[in-house]
């Protein structure tokens, strides 16, 4: 199976489960943060949004060094430039993916924060990476959404905020 088509329909797929999740981030609540030590709802939430556009980075450069700064988290505090914001990097991942080849695939990038180095892996298995990040962080936006008594859409299925099997079991 060609790798690419691979990575292009499982990001296709992740996409519809984050578009969903976060559509529903509450426009009043992008300061709160659960615990001292845990991101706000708006960084956490611009982080889910932001990890698509990873893909883009990771085939155009060889490494990612926090301690150059280059690194700079973006802001948001709606929900509406939260999606926009979402779309954008979705579409620019997307498209560097698709335009890639197996070839730019196997070159190997690193992750690093100075002379301190934490991985160092072929850009393919670093943008497998990116997507469990994408599902990872989804799901603590889960955990704030809940807290905050959102209800939350389903992920893999139907949520216990959809209650689908009692609406059909009700109509049986």
């Amino acid at each position: 199976m060609d790798i690419i088509k691979m990575l292009l329909k499982e990001m296709d797929q992740e996409a519809v489960t984050t578009r969903k999740m976060l559509a529903v981030v509450p426009n009043d609540k992008y300061d709160w943060q659960p615990h001292p030590k845990s991101m706000t709802l708006s960084r956490l939430a611009a982080h889910v949004a932001e990890l698509p556009g990873w893909i883009k980075m990771v085939l155009e450069t060889s490494e990612l060094d926090f301690a150059s700064g280059d690194y700079q988290p973006t802001v948001i505090n709606n929900t509406t430039d939260l999606l926009a914001y979402f779309e954008k990097n979705l579409a620019e991942g997307r498209a560097s993916l698709a335009s890639a080849t197996e070839t730019e695939l196997e070159k190997l990038w690193t992750l690093r924060n100075g002379e301190q180095v934490y991985s160092v892996d072929t850009k393919a298995e670093v943008i497998r990476m990116s997507f469990c990040q994408i599902v990872h962080h989804r799901a603590q936006l889960g955990v704030f959404l809940r807290l905050l008594n959102v209800p939350i859409p389903g992920s893999y299925g139907p949520s216990a905020d959809e209650n689908v099997f009692e609406t059909a079991e009700a109509t049986a």
